[in-house]
């Protein structure tokens, strides 16, 4: 099941869209719209997301793994996600 929802923009707006459809990036107005509301949804998840584990790390700051109790194996997972949250431009 869809809902299908009625929904008033200003008069630049849709000619983008329009722009957007001659363009050939979407089929119709709808495809776009819903491709541009996934995209705002998703952005929304991982800023919670995000959120979320910065409160992890200030509730359980970062280590070498060994503070924590953790066995290598463990401790060296954690170095490597460390190492790609920096390559990823993701420091806390």
């Amino acid at each position: 099941m869809s809902e299908q929802i009625a929904v008033r923009i200003p008069d630049e707006l849709a000619e983008s869209l329009q722009d957007l459809i001659a363009s050939g990036r979407f089929e119709t107005k709808a495809e776009a719209v819903r491709t541009a509301l996934e995209a705002l949804l998703d952005a929304e998840r991982r800023r919670r997301l995000g959120g979320l584990i910065a409160e992890g790390y200030r509730r359980l700051p970062q280590g070498d793994g060994e503070d924590l109790g953790l066995d290598e194996s463990a401790s060296h997972t954690l170095h490597g996600l460390d190492a790609e949250e920096r390559e990823a431009g993701l420091e806390w």
